[in-house]
């Protein structure tokens, strides 16, 4: 994978999976741009991203439920390097609730991270994708088509996040530009997977869970946004890429399970 030359743009790519995502396109030579909320992470990265290869590196700080940081931030950007080959939008966040329990401005911040930061992400890098030949890569999550218990927020504002994803490949594609998601599994050393796994035992019970018999690495992601990136899915758009060693076959299973135990018991200890 040679992206020598090109220009790719990682949103949220300071921490966890998109930043393991942003240093995989950094070795292959690429100029890279991130962004997140946080300036000192954006700072950190971009020092991470030219000691591991990458031809030039910058970023910028700004929030995505903000379409006019985004716009202004994505501006910057194509000032800087030019159009835009890839871009990946993965801002999100998450917390376990029960529906019951959770007040309307919690749900709504989930909505406004993940899927309005989304539209946001793609209303104001259009302007700046190479045509034809962009590849956009979403982040998503299984909560898109699988319901789990305490993430009804979650499960809405993904399902948002792939019908965008499903639509735009269509809306776009006349121009040349691909869009698709990519829907990670349980990867280690991920503030989600701690969540779930506080302990040795549960992690080995989650481990279990995964039909290949390992937990994923930020560079089993990062590897599918590579060839989702290259030339060699040229004729692959619109898709939702699974990387979870097959565990999203078993449905939510036991993880979606726990979440809801662990919420009824919390509720149940301070009652």
């Amino acid at each position: 994978m040679d992206f020598a030359g090109k220009t790719v743009i990682v949103i949220g790519g300071t921490s966890g999976i998109n930043r393991g995502i942003a240093e995989a396109f950094a070795a292959t030579g690429a100029k890279l741009a991130v962004a997140s909320r946080s300036q000192d992470k954006v700072d950190d990265t971009v020092a991470a991203l030219k000691a591991a290869g990458a031809a030039e590196a910058i970023g910028a700080a700004f929030d995505v439920r903000d379409p006019d940081a985004v716009a202004a931030g994505l501006a910057r950007f194509h000032d800087a390097f030019g159009d835009f080959d890839v871009l990946i939008s993965g801002a999100a966040g998450n917390f376990p609730a029960l529906a019951a329990e959770m007040s309307v401005n919690a749900f709504k911040s989930v909505i406004d991270i993940d899927l309005m930061g989304t539209i946001h992400v793609m209303k104001g890098a259009y302007p700046f994708l190479k045509r034809p030949g962009a590849s956009i890569i979403n982040i998503s999550a299984p909560q898109s088509w699988l319901p789990y218990e305490g993430q009804a927020h979650v499960c809405a504002a993904k399902a948002g996040v792939d019908q965008i994803t499903r639509t735009l490949a269509m809306e776009w594609g006349p121009e040349g530009i691909r869009v698709n998601s990519v829907v990670p599994g349980f990867i280690e050393g991920t503030e989600g997977a701690k969540r779930l796994t506080p302990t040795k035992e549960a992690e080995e019970l989650f481990r279990s869970d995964v039909p290949l018999g390992r937990w994923g690495k930020p560079q089993d992601v990062a590897n599918a946004c590579l060839f989702l990136g290259s030339d060699l899915a040229g004729y692959i758009s619109g898709i939702l890429l699974s990387v979870d060693g097959g565990l999203y076959q078993r449905g939510s299973g036991r993880a979606g399970q726990m979440i809801g135990q662990m919420l009824r018991s919390a509720k149940g200890k301070e009652g």
